[in-house]
């Protein structure tokens, strides 16, 4: 007895493979939903975010009492000094005069005409600066100490803390979790079914975007969250001069993230079990954390920290720092984004190497040289 099939009858047919632009959005997708189910990260957000706007709203209200600020203005600075409140000023007659009320502690500073100054103006202090003073400025202007202490100006050290902590908080935080997700991918034998679908450079670029949107989102919220307390705290000057190193620390954050998270999700790729991240990663987070402190440290010294404006893993903290303060110009931050995005794009041709080729293999960790082997 014979069996016919309707020609009417639909016939199954297999999806076709999702293409290598599609498979790197459903793992960036996949890597943005995880994170946003996280309670985990959900909370630590908020409390970032929380504890981000308590510091921005306090430091704003601190340096908006600023009423007695002994101050000194000679007659070719007296319009800097015009409509800002808080400030009690005594006029000097010339530069000279002004500096000897410095040195007798009858002024914090002093505030005189500078033609050679980008903003015609300039300070006089002598050890350090009052931060309250410098923040209620329309503009940072040069800073010259009669008798510079060892440990530089509170400003440039807050500033220098402030970039420097979202850098490494945000780069430690995402990079360990690329790293998780890789070698719990390779326990669970997870992996073998997504390279089944789609190339594994996808794989890779997909886990990559999707941590760096999430990453970049932060720094958002952080930025409006600044703007916020700022303009909150009546700091509408202060703002005007972060806007252009916050922008340009957003630019080279980005960028350094990338090279961080390609680097992350390689060096985790050569293990097959948790307890041995730490082993791969570990000198990445030296990378990260060593330049940030020398920038913390040594933000008082200008060698260092132009140095440090130049190396890849610091720039998002040192660029940004000596922008703020004046003491870049304006080539110097297109140098140097230039050199890290060269070395981002070195840097995601060597992981994608290294993770394609220890993706699937099990068992002991695998070597470097073996990692960037053909």
């Amino acid at each position: 007895m014979s069996t016919s099939v309707s020609p009417n009858r639909p016939t199954r047919t297999a999806a076709p493979a999702p293409s290598a632009a599609q498979g790197v959005w459903l793992v960036a997708e996949r890597e943005i939903g995880s994170k946003l189910r996280s309670k985990a990260f959900v909370i630590s957000t908020a409390i970032l975010f929380l504890v981000a706007l308590a510091g921005v709203i306090w430091g704003g209200f601190t340096a908006s009492d600023t009423s007695g600020v002994p101050v000194a203005v000679t007659p070719d600075a007296a319009s800097q000094v015009e409509g800002v409140a808080g400030l009690d000023i005594t006029n000097a007659p010339d530069r000279a005069a002004a500096e000897d009320l410095v040195r007798d502690g009858s002024v914090d500073a002093v505030i005189v005409g500078d033609p050679s100054s980008p903003v015609g103006f300039a300070l006089i202090a002598e050890s350090s600066v009052p931060t309250n003073l410098l923040l209620m400025l329309a503009e940072t202007p040069p800073v010259e100490l009669l008798e510079p202490d060892e440990t530089g100006g509170a400003l440039r050290f807050l500033v220098a803390i402030g970039f420097g902590a979202v850098f490494l908080l945000a780069a430690s935080l995402f990079g360990g979790t690329i790293a998780q997700s890789v070698v719990e991918e390779k326990q669970t034998r997870v992996v073998e079914i997504l390279i089944s679908a789609i190339p594994t450079r996808a794989l890779l670029a997909g886990k990559v975007i999707g941590n760096t949107v999430l990453a970049m989102a932060q720094i958002l919220g952080l930025t409006a969250i600044a703007v916020i307390g700022l303009t909150v705290t009546g700091q509408t000057a202060l703002l005007q001069g972060l806007g252009g190193p916050i922008a340009w620390f957003a630019v080279f954050f980005f960028f350094g993230f990338i090279l961080l998270a390609s680097l992350f999700a390689a060096a985790a790729a050569m293990v097959s079990r948790q307890e041995d991240i730490g082993s791969t990663t570990t000198p990445l987070t030296m990378l990260i954390m060593a330049p940030y402190f020398l920038v913390i440290f040594f933000n008082d010294n200008p060698l260092v920290v132009g140095i440090m404006s130049y190396v890849p893993f610091s720039a998002p903290v040192g660029m940004p720092l000596r922008l703020f303060l004046g003491e870049a110009q304006w080539w110097e931050p297109l140098l140097s984004l230039a050199i890290l995005v060269a070395t981002c794009i070195a840097a995601i041709f060597v992981g994608a190497k290294i993770y394609e080729n220890s993706l699937l293999r099990m068992g002991a960790r695998v070597k470097l040289r073996e990692a960037l082997g053909a």
